[in-house]
């Protein structure tokens, strides 16, 4: 984990280093230096313990009138407080980035009445182009609302360390009210202590020549290791959105490596895709999208996904009963939903980034807000007790409902026909033929890789 200018936690030695405006010298962080610059000195440690490098930056500020400035100093009762502010009310943090090292808590009274308990959401992969999208609609109240204090712990690469320290200095930047905390580190058992909420969107994409069955284990040493982390130091109720590919088999690692979080917590995420559904049900409809409901996704997140057209509806009006061209919903629709990742990225020149931040924003807060009446939303999850008849112990995508509270249970009103069942028995094969290819994993034996075919990720071309 990171301590970060401008301020430091107790018992932690300091340098100087001034700041000018407009301008500031940039070091490249590298292992055991110290660089000086013109009117600067960085002092850096490194260690090699565990799985992470250990870093101290310490910053001061030229004293600039008529504000005082904070100085970093040996001992907690010795810094300076702000203007106003009495020094017993500043609250400090042992780990912690630039600003949200020091802040003030909330009144007693302004906590019951206005705010919330803070939460503490853990990103992984927080230094990509995904995150760079999610994690400013995290601080700014749009997922968990507008009186909901959050604490940021964003898990990084030592690759992509300084790019994740760019991101959490945006971040200090936006001056985002809600947001009292960030941490930025690149150790999963540091950075997701006590977290409520784990975001997993770091993975390997799958390179030229590499097969499924090599991503799979590539990917799945990532989310057993993380699995582990998150059983041994997160909240025991840890919400865990597995977004990193391949989602559904990832998450499944991931619960086995966490006997201690129950397994109905973790999620695959397939939400983008049930918006992709809805958008081309709306277009083919000549209706705005927000009409279209009752749409999922079921099965895994690769190109055997089922996007339903039987269940969804219109206007309340099954969607075979607004669209009656057949062949359409049953060619023409499901493959679009199945490939739209890949089109865009010949489009595009990269994978979804924007879309897919969105959806994982769709994804909690259809967990924390209660589902409209009549209306479900589509997850991956583990599939024991789920009454359809879907194999137990893996995770599928399946129509579910949420009271709001974080939990979600099963739709139990759904339709099934022989196209329908014949479909998700395809995706259902295919994710327990995975489930085999990472059994040493799971802790299930030795591996046995015999995919049904080589089926490519949406996001893949």
């Amino acid at each position: 984990m990171t301590l970060y200018p401008l301020f430091l936690p107790p018992k932690t030695s300091c340098h100087p280093f001034t700041l000018f405006a407009p301008s500031m010298a940039v070091a490249d962080l590298n292992p055991a230096y110290t660089t000086d610059f013109t009117n600067s000195k960085i002092s850096y440690v490194s260690s090699s313990a565990r799985l992470s490098h250990h870093r101290r930056l310490s910053f001061r500020h030229r004293p600039r009138s008529p504000t005082p400035a904070i100085r970093c100093s040996v001992t907690s009762d010795q810094i300076q407080a702000p203007v106003g502010v009495d020094a017993k009310d500043l609250k400090q943090k042992p780990e912690c980035f630039g600003v949200f090292c020091l802040t003030y808590d909330l009144k007693a009274e302004d906590q019951t009445k206005s705010w919330k308990k803070m939460i503490n959401v853990a990103v992984s992969g927080a230094a990509g182009m995904i995150s760079n999208h999610l994690l400013f609609k995290l601080a700014s109240g749009e997922v968990f609302g507008p009186d909901q204090p959050i604490a940021l712990k964003l898990l990084g690469s030592e690759r992509s360390f300084g790019a994740l320290e760019g991101v959490a200095m945006e971040l200090e930047d936006s001056l985002y009210p809600l947001l009292r905390e960030v941490s930025i580190g690149i150790d999963p058992y540091e950075v997701f202590q006590d977290a409520e909420w784990a975001l997993l969107i770091g993975a390997k994409p799958r390179g030229p020549g590499m097969e499924r069955a090599g991503l799979l284990d590539i990917n799945g040493q990532i989310f057993a290791e993380q699995g582990k982390a998150l059983n041994a130091v997160a909240s025991p109720n840890v919400k865990v959105m597995v977004v990193g590919n391949p989602c559904n088999t990832n998450a499944l690692i991931c619960l086995k490596n966490a006997p201690n979080i129950p397994a109905k917590n973790f999620h695959a995420l397939t939400r983008l895709d049930e918006n992709r559904a809805k958008c081309q049900l709306a277009l083919k409809a000549g209706v705005f999208y927000d009409k279209v409901s009752n749409v999922t996704i079921w099965g895994n997140h690769s190109t055997t996904q089922v996007p339903d057209f039987l269940n969804a509806k219109i206007h309340g009006i099954p969607v075979p009963e607004v669209i009656r061209d057949r062949k359409w919903l049953e060619e023409e629709f499901t493959h679009m939903v199945q490939t739209r990742g890949g089109v865009l990225i010949k489009k595009w020149g990269r994978s979804s980034a924007a879309s897919t931040a969105v959806s994982i924003v769709d994804a909690i807060r259809s967990l924390v807000t209660p589902t409209p009446e009549g209306d479900w939303f589509s997850t991956g999850v583990y599939t024991n007790g789920n009454p359809y008849g879907i194999a137990e112990d893996i995770v599928f995508s399946m129509p579910c409902r949420s009271n709001g509270d974080g939990e979600y249970e099963f739709v139990k009103d759904v339709l099934f026909d022989d196209y329908l069942r014949k479909k998700i028995k395809k995706s259902e094969d295919e994710l327990l033929a995975e489930k085999k290819c990472v059994a040493h994993l799971t802790g299930e034996g030795i591996a046995v890789c015999d995919l049904p075919e080589d089926t490519m990720l949406p996001g893949e071309v």
